[in-house]
């Protein structure tokens, strides 16, 4: 390209890149999606439809872009993992955020009429979402993220359920629903949906409890006795000198992870086995693909 003395604006782009050999973890969350909730009636406390449709379109921003390692989603959020071995746009903050929030966004709204056919159209403001990048030097660390983002999962749903089944089925009001709740622990929630209205938490179904999590299923493996299966990934993972791979070998493993089966699951991501039973999650390297999905 010929320079120009216009050229000198490219002095104010600024590197955004990303801590090499660190985990990195894109978060989306949905913008102003009370309102938007409340303009297509969504169900409360979950509307199974929507739940569906952040999953789809998650599961699509996987199935584009082999990179990513897991995703964990909740209501309007979710979060996708990169391997710390990831090179994609360079580690680029900018480019990594942009490409996950209009990817997913895209498909939010390529899904809508296909899992919500009895609802209005969308209309203007169109649904849309924010996004940040945030990276985690190692596997305690990205392990304990996505425990958070689990527990308050828990916590959140819980709360929902006894709010809304104190206004839908016990004919309260927010203010006084909230103020009853107030202070209150998770023993007395149960306590309340149970003795009032029936309702036996543990059997609400496991997406509303869990939250979804999305990966590449490959064949799983007992977990080790002699020692944990997941402190020896976190040893090789957290190596200070990253796996260096030949271009042919990154490729390689590209089309065996765009070939592998992604699944959407509703499973306790918090305990070892989740990780134990999974290697490749933590490995950054495909795994064995289950005999059934064999040709």
């Amino acid at each position: 390209m010929a320079n120009s003395k216009f050229e000198y604006v490219k002095q104010f782009e600024q590197p955004d890149s990303l801590l090499p050999n660190t985990w990195i973890v894109v978060r989306l969350d949905g913008r102003g999606f009370t309102k938007f909730s409340t303009k297509y009636a969504f169900e409360k406390p979950n509307d199974m439809r929507a739940l569906d449709l952040m999953n789809a379109a998650a599961r699509s921003v996987m199935s584009e872009l082999p990179d990513i390692t897991i995703a964990y989603g909740v209501s309007d959020e979710y979060s996708f993992v990169f391997h710390k071995s990831c090179t994609l746009f360079e580690r680029r903050a900018s480019k990594l955020v942009s490409t996950i929030v209009s990817t997913f966004t895209a498909y939010y709204i390529y899904f809508w009429p296909i899992y919500f056919k009895d609802s209005k159209p969308l209309t203007p403001p169109l649904p849309s979402f924010d996004g940040r990048a945030v990276t985690y030097p190692s596997v305690q660390n990205l392990r304990d993220y996505m425990s958070w983002r689990q527990v308050d999962c828990h916590i959140n749903n819980l709360y929902n359920t006894t709010f809304w089944a104190l206004i839908n089925k016990g004919g309260m009001d927010g203010t006084t629903a909230e103020l009853m709740l107030k202070g209150t622990f998770s023993a007395d929630k149960n306590e309340i949906l149970f003795q009032k209205f029936g309702i036996n938490y543990n059997n609400e179904p496991e997406m509303f409890k869990k939250g979804s999590v999305i990966f590449r299923e490959y064949e799983m493996v007992e977990p080790e006795t002699t020692k944990n299966g997941v402190e020896k990934e976190a040893e090789k993972a957290n190596t200070a000198v990253p796996e260096v791979k030949s271009k042919s070998q990154l490729e390689k493993e590209k089309k065996a992870r765009t070939k592998a089966k992604i699944v959407v699951e509703h499973l306790d991501i918090i305990r070892d086995e989740f990780w134990e039973r999974r290697p490749w999650l933590l490995s950054g390297k495909p795994g064995k693909v289950p005999k059934e999905q064999k040709p």
